[in-house]
């Protein structure tokens, strides 16, 4: 495998060379002046204020108020522009900008959002509707009317894309049923490399920073390796300003449920090819409430971050050295409650003892935490490069980045600054990607990426063994398009091998070596290779402009994390006591999806289906005694017993789909009805009807929207909207009941609202934006199926068991831009 990686590498770069040194008009490598003008279809009038975006070459400009636009020094050669403006459809098309001829846009009027989205996760920037792979795109303008405690829950709204959590401030994503490694998260295009295999830690990445998301379902991204199984979520920044300008924005959050607190402010430039963006970032919040439990002891959390990049724009192509900082630290919540009472109990130190005793309402005060606790520092430096190769069209991509992900939990009151666990977890990843030149229509990608990965156990208790992890893959993606049928397809091939150290305790559970007399195993130690291929095969048909059809084949493969192999223990945030298999294989998937949409100017209706049935799928379960009954251990001596829970295998098949129903009623164009359903079906293969149902499948969701959008009140106002949102989630009576593993869970409905508009001053540039958000406007009392939380304590004076999420809270953001050349 070794060989052939090094041999691949040496095509792609041999390549790269022929097409960089290919003979070719002198002025191949010069600087491309390129200029055009965007108008409206049916007046012929200018747009002003249109955005013009060259994304693979990350270029953009805006049209003045004759709607012209120009770019001073873009590469010459064959890409992709988009054009677009709010209310028209979006225009999408490749020109050449060493042709000297400019560019004439005509946007038409369009009563809906339903432009041609473009989408950056699957190879080089392509139309949604014209890729095979079910894309769904969240833009700025719907990040900004949807409002969360962090970034998935805020995007846990979209259809398919649901969230498991562990209070307010952890969410992990699922897509389509499957969640943890069968994940991946981009931060900007690159591969988030934090501890994914955990329950109680969120993504790591500053929800500020996020212009837009882009979530790719299944695993026909071909471009991420083992862990895109079940799809990719990209968090996009800001697209890169014109030349010429500085910029900037302040921003503040406030919610009420918890006192959230956030406040950010960023500052991005261009000045003659020299770009930067960097932005700084402060979020606290306190304890949570709903209507059962009062206020959730210890569910505050609060962070620090920064981040950006600093890099030149050139007729070359572009090079840039991003970074990131995530700091947070996070209440721990154990559930634990009086038995006489029902109140959350809190642990003191009373000398050399510990007692658990009621919190007082007056507890709940202030923005402190309390133990257990957890503290997350995850540090990125990254170099993302694209040269520009030959006049055709041709590039290279390179990405290179270096991480540190540092996670302590703190649960000993005795004392306080001890770290129960600490893991440290160093990433050296890379991407190498070769974009052939369009031949014949023919658009071709080869490229490989891969990682070296070390933890290490920095703590006084252990829950996985410390490992090394090596990862390597190759890969090749095409696309080609005949008339109105657009095909896409590729083949990738991944070899993964980990080794974890094996470690012994002593009688005072102190690391000793295998001779010491008395020793236990705490892991025994493993080396594991895995390897084998994923693949992708579908297609597009455009019947019309209105009506288009999608269909498309696709094989996953996904190693096991070093949990599922590994783990034994538990810690504060599982509420559980975890035990790995080092025999497990990887996971396989073999996917089929297929789509319909139908779009006009005043209605939309897309259903997007999939069977998806997997093998080796890794799974947790509870343990039972002989007794039959549950089996309990303990963290330390003292401490509360806790489930046991054991990772294993099966096959698995899950089925389902989403289907949306937009209505924009003409003469009524700002009026706005959008409906989604979401659906999975997940179950176990050849096994007994206890054991039937996957566990933490989502629920089915049905959501309803009606929302006001008025571009213009009077001289001061614009870009007002008023929405009323519905989101009912169905009972999930379809749960893995055996071993005590799962319960089943009751539907619920929630109501959401919001409002919001832009303030203009009197030349019409806009002051400041504000947006309001209600969530849970009727306080209703639910817990979700994905909800860890639900699984905690009994509350003895009411029956009720678990803690439940979140109720009613207002949210207000204000965004002020900030202009300085």
């Amino acid at each position: 495998m070794r060989q052939l990686l090094i041999i691949v590498s040496l095509g792609i770069l041999a390549g790269a060379a022929r097409a960089q040194t290919a003979p070719g008009p002198p002025r191949a490598r010069a600087a491309a002046a390129f200029t055009g003008r965007v108008t409206d279809a049916t007046t012929g009038e200018a747009v002003p204020g249109a955005t013009v975006l060259f994304t693979d070459l990350k270029q953009g400009a805006a049209t003045d108020a004759a709607g012209t636009f120009s770019f001073a020094d873009l590469p010459r050669g064959r890409f992709g522009v988009q054009v677009r403006s709010l209310g028209y459809t979006t225009v999408s098309l490749t020109v050449d900008t060493g042709s000297g001829q400019p560019l004439a846009v005509k946007l038409s009027p369009a009563a809906t959002e339903i432009g041609q989205v473009v989408v950056t996760g699957v190879s080089a920037a392509t139309e949604a509707r014209r890729s095979p792979i079910p894309t769904t795109v969240v833009d700025h303008t719907r990040l900004n009317q949807t409002s969360g405690t962090n970034m998935i829950d805020a995007l846990a709204h979209t259809p398919g894309v649901s969230q498991i959590t562990t209070g307010a401030a952890i969410s992990k994503p699922v897509v389509r049923g499957l969640g943890y490694n069968r994940v991946t998260t981009l931060n900007n295009g690159a591969k988030q490399e934090g501890q994914q295999w955990g329950d109680e830690h969120g993504i790591e990445i500053d929800e500020f920073s996020v212009d837009r998301a882009e979530i790719i379902k299944g695993p026909g991204s071909l471009l991420y390796g083992s862990d895109a199984m079940a799809g990719v979520i990209n968090l996009l920044a800001p697209e890169p300003i014109a030349d010429g300008h500085i910029t900037g924005s302040a921003t503040a959050n406030y919610q009420t449920n918890n006192r959230q607190q956030g406040y950010s402010l960023e500052n991005a430039g261009n000045i003659n090819g020299l770009n930067w963006l960097v932005r700084g970032t402060r979020k606290v919040a306190g304890d949570y409430q709903n209507r059962y439990d009062g206020r959730v002891f210890n569910s505050g959390f609060n962070e620090w971050d920064a981040n950006g990049y600093v890099g030149l724009n050139k007729s070359w192509g572009y090079s840039h050295l991003n970074f990131s900082t995530f700091n947070q630290q996070l209440g721990l919540v154990d559930g634990g409650r009086d038995s006489l009472t029902g109140r959350f109990v809190k642990d003191f130190a009373i000398g050399p003892t510990i007692a658990s005793v009621p919190v007082p309402n007056t507890g709940f005060s202030g923005y402190g935490l309390e133990i257990p606790r957890q503290q997350i520092n995850h540090l990125r430096f990254g170099t993302d490069n694209s040269f520009i190769l030959g006049d055709q069209g041709a590039r290279l991509a390179v990405q290179l980045n270096y991480q540190q992900n540092l996670r302590r939990e703190f649960g000993n009151v005795l004392d306080p600054a001890e770290t129960n666990l600490y893991f440290q977890l160093r990433t050296l990843d890379y991407a190498l990607r070769y974009y052939l030149p369009e031949i014949n229509g023919w658009n071709v990608t080869v490229g490989t990426s891969g990682l070296h990965q070390q933890s290490r156990n920095l703590g006084q208790e252990f829950l996985i063994p410390a490992y090394v992890m090596n990862e390597a893959g190759v890969f090749g993606v095409v696309k080609k398009s005949f008339g109105n049928l657009d095909l896409g397809g590729g083949l990738r091939y991944d070899v993964r091998r980990i080794g974890a150290d094996p470690l012994f305790l002593d009688g005072d559970e102190h690391p000793t070596d295998a001779a010491t007399a008395g020793a236990e195993t705490k892991f025994g130690g493993f080396r594991s290779t895995f390897q084998n291929y994923s693949g992708s095969l579908g297609g597009a048909y455009n019947v019309s402009d209105k009506l288009t059809l999608k269909g498309n084949v696709s094989r996953g493969f996904r190693a096991p994390n070093i949990a599922e192999l590994g783990s034994n223990g538990r810690h504060e945030g599982t509420i559980r006591y975890e035990i790995g298999r080092p025999d497990l294989k990887a996971e396989t998937s073999l996917q089929l999806d297929g789509g319909i949409s139908y779009a006009t100017d005043h209605v939309r209706l897309s259903v997007d289906a999939f069977e998806n049935t997997i093998s080796n799928y890794i799974f947790t379960r509870r343990l039972l005694n002989h007794a039959g009954t549950d089996s309990l251990t303990a963290a330390s001596p003292g401490a509360p017993s806790v489930g046991v829970y054991e990772y294993g295998a099966g096959r698995a098949q899950l089925v389902g789909g989403e289907a949306t129903f937009d209505v924009h009623p003409h003469p009524l164009d700002w009026l706005h009805f959008e409906n989604s359903f979401s659906m999975v079906r997940a179950h176990q293969i050849g096994v007994s009807d206890d054991q039937r149902y996957l566990p933490f499948i989502p629920a089915d969701r049905l959501q309803s929207e009606l929302r006001g959008n008025f571009r213009r009140q009077g001289q001061r106002l614009t870009n007002s909207y008023v929405r009323f949102q519905l989101e009912h989630t169905f009972a999930q009576n379809r749960y893995f009941s055996a071993f005590d593993t799962e319960t089943a869970t009751p539907g619920y409905t929630l109501f959401n609202a919001g409002a919001g508009t832009d303030v203009a001053d009197a030349k019409g540039r806009t002051l400041f934006s504000l947006f309001i958000t209600a969530n849970n406007l009727f306080d209703v009392a639910y817990q979700s199926h994905l909800s860890r939380l639900k699984y905690a304590d009994i509350n003895y004076t009411t029956g009720r068991m678990g803690v439940f999420n979140m109720g009613r809270t207002v949210s207000f953001k204000l965004v002020v831009p900030l202009a300085f050349k």
